[in-house]
């Protein structure tokens, strides 16, 4: 088993508490919450593919 890479780790950690916190957005009904968790969320998700695609 390879070594656990603890920076990828926390980037999908990360993106998953961006996830959550758009259903948290929903239950506080704004739209304003929604929308940011959701850009914060797919923006760090494209930064962790981006540098995978450059480890590689």
């Amino acid at each position: 088993m390879d070594r656990l890479d603890i920076p990828k780790l926390l980037l999908a950690i990360v993106v998953v508490l961006m996830f959550f916190l758009v259903g948290v957005g929903f239950a506080q009904g704004s739209p304003l919450l929604i929308i940011l968790f959701t850009l914060l969320g797919f923006g760090t998700m494209g930064y962790g593919i981006a540098l995978k695609k450059k480890q590689n």
